[in-house]
């Protein structure tokens, strides 16, 4: 008999209770469910909503069942439906009639939402910390190399010389921002719904904050309707979890990229590739390509979910219950791309003379050539077109920009002098664009401090 039957007069179809049945998925949800069960009941029995001895027996018999959970001693039941009703239905089987009192002043529609609420506290804190040890790892990179010049692209074309400490530092701002975004994920999430009922709140002289207290929540939430119907949090957390996979997918495809021959900018560690089962010489960057891929899940995740809840009305509705694989399934990606991203970053064998020599071809110092005839008296815009033409001879020369003499450069203007050669050079390219968060040196230096004290004052 199921612990909601008593209004029915025929058992559930075996279909339907397969159909029906979440506790294949939401066991995992048992340490917050027994939790919030715990405060729930100790709450009740201050209360004298239900005797101060059955609380006590409630708790001392959730708090066993939650070590038996975690030893690997229970065996969930799917004709329970849920990791609710499995709890609930132990409980009383461990201590008899006190036990169906646990139940008194709630629904599983709050229940579900209050463990909901707890789980994305948690991943989101996670989230935050491993993001905080992949940031550590950036800033490690970047300051081994304030001085590594390589070249900085646009519509993957050389563009401006940079350094591979500035490139590192622009994706610790992304990672940074991932890390605010899992903060306020956690903010969102840290309403306590518990008390909402099934939608109408209840008739028992509940203390809804004593709860939250108890629970580690800082408010509760102000509508019941709202309460057992909002999964906006989840929706956050996926949204997060989705903008942190492309900050990842965007890493990866440059590290595949600088792994190819064409580029030869970075070696992947051998712990972090693999091979063909045809051709031996093969490397292959499997684990960027796979968080590549799975980006596209965690994308999937929030869209569904996006989908799921459009069309529904207040307040609970069944459909909400799908809300949960998408969560598992963006938290379980998430995690295992971070750690084995970081991982694999720290690993990579940077090949800072390919870099250079990168960054000397392909005219990334014409700008600065331009910049040069400014600062001797012409304008931007005839500098662009004089320099587009000594481009243009350089690439049917097949020459760099520096490679002609003094002579042959007079030959597009007169305002070029000896010291040109110096202005255009690859170290004077990077060092004179001194400005906050150019990649000079010690702006970059300063980026990376400002940084290390952002990471200090960040907490969740």
């Amino acid at each position: 008999m199921k612990l909601w039957g008593g209004r029915f007069e025929k058992k559930t179809d075996g279909l339907v209770d397969d159909f029906h049945s979440s506790i294949t998925f939401d066991q995992r949800l048992y340490q917050q469910d027994i939790t919030g069960s715990i405060a729930h009941a100790t709450m009740l029995g201050r209360q004298g909503i239900i005797p101060q001895a059955d609380a006590e027996k409630i708790v001392a018999g959730l708090k066993e069942i939650m070590a038996d959970i975690a030893a690997g001693k229970v065996q969930f039941e799917l004709d329970a439906e849920d990791i609710h009703m499995n709890v609930e239905k132990l409980l009383i089987e461990r201590i008899g009639d006190a036990g169906k009192r646990l139940h008194t002043g709630r629904s599983r529609n709050d229940q579900v939402a209050l463990d909901c609420r707890m789980y994305v506290k948690d991943a989101a804190k996670e989230a935050a910390g491993l993001m905080r040890e992949l940031c550590e790892t950036l800033l490690s990179i970047a300051k081994d190399h304030l001085e590594t010049i390589m070249p900085g692209y646009t519509h993957l074309q050389r563009a401006q010389p940079i350094t591979l400490a500035h490139h590192m530092m622009a994706y610790f701002q992304m990672f940074t921002r991932d890390m605010q975004r899992m903060k306020e994920v956690h903010a969102h999430a840290d309403v306590m719904p518990l008390g909402s009922g099934a939608l109408a709140g209840t008739t028992y002289p509940l203390d809804r904050e004593y709860t939250a207290q108890l629970l580690g929540f800082s408010a509760i939430s102000q509508n019941s309707l709202d309460g057992v119907s909002d999964r906006d949090f989840v929706c956050d957390y996926l949204y997060a979890a989705s903008v942190c996979m492309m900050h990842l997918s965007r890493f990866c495809e440059e590290l595949i990229l600088w792994n190819t021959h064409e580029f030869k900018f970075v070696e992947m560690d051998d712990g972090y590739a693999t091979g063909s089962s045809i051709m031996p010489q093969k490397k292959n960057p499997d684990v960027a390509e796979l968080i590549r891929g799975k980006t596209g899940r965690v994308y999937g995740d929030l869209q569904g979910l996006l989908t799921t809840l459009k069309g529904l009305p207040l307040a609970y509705n069944k459909d909400m219950q799908e809300d949960k694989e998408a969560l598992f399934d963006a938290r379980d990606t998430l995690v295992k791309s971070l750690v084995v991203f970081n991982a694999m970053l720290a690993a990579c064998t940077f090949r800072t003379e390919n870099m250079e020599r990168g960054a000397a071809g392909g005219f990334t110092n014409a700008t600065d050539a331009a910049d040069y005839l400014v600062k001797h008296g012409m304008p931007f815009r005839d500098a662009h077109a004089v320099i587009g033409r000594l481009v243009l001879h350089c690439v049917k020369e097949n020459r760099a920009i520096l490679d002609l003499t003094l002579s042959e450069l007079k030959g597009f203007s007169e305002l070029f002098e000896e010291d040109v050669f110096e202005a255009c050079s690859m170290k004077a390219c990077v060092e004179l664009r001194d400005v906050p968060g150019g990649p000079a040196p010690r702006r970059v230096k300063a980026s990376i401090e400002a940084g290390e004290a952002w990471m200090k004052g960040f907490a969740i």
